[in-house]
């Protein structure tokens, strides 16, 4: 029998190569080729028959799955309610923003409601771990402790305890033995993710794998792993702030793009039950080049501070600095003021952030991004008890945006009595906030800075 020809995969994007080459086809990503042993032939008797699958129909109806409350109101927000028994969970973040923190953390949390629940360490040592949980306060509490990398040898553990959830620490730590490449590679890491995901269906036990992230902000091997699992969980944050971010990207049980606010303290990470507040700074004076957007993310409203700063440029190509909104939506905005409008930003630097490590991703941040750019460059400051959210299209229309009335809810409960958005968005109560309902960008620079 000819012996199987090896496959290279990326470990960038997954795609599949006959042989070794430089550059992946897939992504186009460098030196990202990694050589996978080839799958065994299995049997190929075709008068070998398989069973027969019990078929249902789309009205059966099936009790909700039962849900596990930690008692961490944001890390159960971002689960969909709390842990599902048999669910598999990822998550991903930077090195040392604090997952192995929050997981031992959530870990104690749901041991404290009765779960039995085990901490496998495949990057430490129990000892490590250990001092990282007095340092949380956290020594006395219910959780089994261990530290291996085998995966064969956690299993057996894993089927002798039987407990209801189960953190590894992390995936590409872990190595099988059946397996013919190193821990990390991406035929490891798919294979140790895949048996842990079988055996978590198979026993009903909850799983949740640490992942690390490459230098993009993605989780580091193959995505098909994303795929397996039910739920992925990216833990943000800037190492210059004290703000964590919990946001979920893929859930089965729940919402996606749900977040929950942490502040990482000396006692571990604390609890930000309301979010808008601490990302707004103090309004009490109006600042030129300063918007309040009132954003929703996930099922929940968060008012962010959008700040802008234009200057004249010395250079012979301005500047364009931007932080937490997408570059690409920026260069937008301003060739849309200069096309529609009549406002020039050539030979003028500009800089945009977004306060408190926030990143904003939805289109409706657009009329917000304006406005603190049009207030930094006129000098003129937006009403400080003013949001504004709304996208801008191309023709430089203001299009309305979904849950207005959550977006405006919560801007009257932190004390801003007026808005700036579409003309067309859906009303409900206005809370008896005063609202200014613009048509287009044209109407909005002239109401708000007497131009247009």
């Amino acid at each position: 029998m000819a012996r199987a020809a090896p496959s290279y995969t990326c470990s960038s994007c997954g795609a599949s190569h006959k042989k070794w080459q430089g550059r992946c086809d897939g992504c186009g990503a460098w030196n990202t080729l990694v050589e996978e042993a080839p799958l065994s032939a299995g049997p190929k008797s075709l008068g070998a028959k398989g069973r027969t699958i019990p078929l249902t129909d789309l009205a059966t109806e099936e009790a909700p799955p039962s849900r596990a409350a930690s008692g961490m109101d944001e890390l159960d927000r971002v689960l969909g309610g709390g842990l599902v028994p048999a669910s598999a969970i990822l998550v991903g973040g930077d090195p040392g923003i604090g997952k192995s923190t929050l997981l031992l953390q959530a870990t104690a949390a749901f041991a404290g409601r009765g779960l039995k629940c085990l901490y496998i360490s495949g990057e430490e040592a129990s000892a490590q771990v250990r001092m990282r949980a007095q340092r949380l306060g956290l020594a006395q509490a219910p959780v089994g402790l261990g530290a291996e990398t085998a995966l064969r040898d956690i299993l057996t553990t894993l089927d002798a305890e039987r407990p209801d959830l189960v953190i590894i620490d992390s995936i590409q730590t872990m190595w099988l033995d059946t397996v013919e490449s190193a821990p990390g590679s991406v035929a490891q890491v798919r294979a140790a993710a895949h048996e842990l995901v079988t055996f978590a269906k198979r026993r009903g036990v909850s799983v949740i794998l640490v992942g690390h992230v490459t230098k993009e902000g993605q989780i580091a091997g193959p995505r098909v792993v994303e795929h397996m699992v039910d739920t992925v969980l990216y833990f943000e944050g800037e190492r210059g702030h004290q703000f964590r971010i919990l946001r979920a990207v893929k859930n089965r049980f729940g919402p996606a793009d749900e977040i929950g606010v942490f502040e990482m303290t000396g006692d571990g990470l604390a609890q930000v039950s309301n979010p808008s507040a601490l990302f707004l700074s103090d309004r009490e004076t109006a600042t030129p080049g300063s918007a309040v957007f009132a954003g929703i993310e996930g099922t929940r409203p968060v008012l962010t501070e959008i700040q802008a700063l234009v200057a004249p440029s010395p250079l012979g190509t301005p500047r364009r600095t931007v932080v937490g909104i997408d570059s690409g939506r920026l260069s937008t905005i301003l060739a849309v003021l200069e096309a529609r409008c009549g406002i020039p930003f050539a030979g003028l630097d500009v800089f945009v952030n977004v306060a408190g490590g926030m990143r904003v991703s939805e289109p409706a941040a657009d009329l917000a991004v304006a406005g603190a750019l049009l207030s930094a460059r006129e000098d003129v400051a937006i009403p400080p008890d003013m949001v504004l959210f709304g996208e801008i299209s191309l023709s430089g229309a203001l299009r309305p945006v979904g849950q207005t009335e959550n977006r405006l809810k919560e801007a009257s409960k932190l004390g801003f009595s007026q808005a700036t958005l579409p003309s067309r968005s859906k009303l409900g109560q206005s809370e008896g906030m005063r609202l200014r309902q613009m048509a287009d960008l044209t109407a909005f620079v002239g109401e708000m800075f007497g131009a247009g």
